[in-house]
């Protein structure tokens, strides 16, 4: 079942004129030759590139069940992922929701599941539970001289809210601490990234994270899951090193992950995918709703996304071949429209002339979860490819779902 909704990443018409002639004159004149990067590469496997069991936690939620069925879910697949032993009593714990819009999930975190994951950690001893995040340039700008838009408005508008409230967590929205509210860390896989990250101050001030995203598929990236996620720490002068320099985007998604400051504290990440936003994306697009739902769990961010990745995939696989590769239903099909996209968000985050001068997007096809470059980078970085283990959370997941996601996980040696 799907549903179709309006689509995001709206401009002036002056700004996009504008940008797309500058597109059009740096792809006219070339770009300086740069090392095609290693993850652009088939990927190659050996049986020494797989690493340790990786336990993947599925609850299964029917097509139209009431919330308290996606809450145990939620529950179930969090347990069966983790025991909560390194959780004390009194600890504060940072849960990271995907607040890019103030569009309803699957364009940002689920409010039901987020709502039961604070409840049990409530219930484990958690002292405090702050749900915090930054959204997405095109709804927040933020630099040295001034702040426009709110995260925090937009949590409102999306539910996230209203349900850590009723759950009796806090909000934090990371530009409300303002420029100086970051500290600088360099991530522990080198290479991709020129400078240091600036995350969030508060990330010091917590014991734990847990990381909360959506399955959904992304005009720039391919997908956002886990790893992506990992924009909504950073400061803008980061963002805009991400986007400006993005002959090595991918291979900056999967390194920031291996900072320090979040790397050392991050527990548990869970999806609630019973909704996919499975064409377009980030914040609008075509929503699939299979018959049986899933919610994800792992401490292995990269396990947690080899298989929320498998449902992204399973998911388009039903669309209309209209949608699935149309350029104004899918613009990631296009590497013109990719290109001109990524241009019109480094220009919102440093200025005409840092867009003019953006490294071409190399879009990928992505038909298996090995097509991910991003994927592919965090085996290098995170110690080699996660060997998965399947946990039915809740004994509910029906055995040809489970049979699929095996099969689209498979890495072959």
């Amino acid at each position: 079942m799907q549903s179709h909704a309006d689509r995001g990443l709206r401009l002036h018409r002056r700004e996009f004129g504008a940008l797309a002639a500058a597109g059009a004159c740096a792809a006219a004149l070339g770009e300086p030759a740069r090392a095609r990067p290693a993850d652009a590469e088939p990927l190659r496997v050996r049986a020494s590139d797989f690493r340790r069991a990786a336990p993947v936690a599925l609850g299964s939620v029917r097509r139209g069940a009431l919330p308290e069925a996606v809450e145990r879910a939620v529950r179930a697949a969090a347990l069966a992922a983790t025991d909560m032993g390194w959780l004390s009593r009194g600890d504060t714990v940072l849960i990271k929701p995907a607040c890019n819009s103030g569009n309803r999930y699957p364009a940002t975190t689920d409010p039901i599941a987020l709502r039961a994951m604070i409840g049990l950690l409530r219930e484990r001893g958690a002292g405090r539970v702050i749900v915090a995040d930054m959204a997405g340039v095109q709804s927040v700008r933020f630099s040295k001289d001034g702040l426009t838009g709110s995260t925090r408005a937009l949590m409102e508008r999306s539910g996230i809210a209203r349900a850590t409230r009723d759950a009796g967590g806090g909000i934090h929205a990371f530009e409300e601490a303002g420029w100086d509210g970051f500290v600088a860390d360099r991530p522990a896989a080198p290479g991709a990234w020129r400078d240091e990250i600036a995350l969030p101050a508060i990330l010091g001030e917590v014991d734990h994270v847990v990381l909360m995203p959506r399955c959904a598929r992304h005009v720039l990236a391919g997908s956002t899951l886990g790893l992506k996620a990992a924009v909504g720490w950073w400061r803008h002068d980061s963002r805009l090193e991400y986007h400006r320099d993005a002959a090595t985007f991918s291979e900056k998604t999967a390194d920031a992950n291996t900072v320090p400051a979040i790397a050392e504290k991050l527990r548990l990440t869970l999806t609630s995918a019973t909704k996919v936003l499975s064409a377009f994306g980030p914040d609008t697009g075509t929503i699939s709703e299979p018959d049986d739902g899933l919610v994800i769990a792992s401490t292995d961010l990269v396990a947690h996304d080899m298989v929320s990745l498998a449902w992204l995939l399973e998911n388009r696989s039903q669309l209309a071949p209209g949608v699935r590769d149309g350029v104004t239903t899918d613009p990631n099909t296009s590497g013109l429209a990719v290109n001109l996209m990524n241009r019109v968000v480094t220009n919102w985050l440093g200025g005409f002339g840092e867009a003019l001068r953006a490294d071409s997007l190399e879009r990928y096809d992505l038909e298996r979860i090995t097509d991910d470059r991003v994927l592919r980078r965090a085996f290098r970085s995170f110690g080699g490819i996660p060997t998965l283990e399947f946990v039915d959370a809740d004994g509910a997941l029906p055995e040809a779902l489970g049979t699929m996601l095996r099969e689209r996980t498979r890495v072959a040696a």
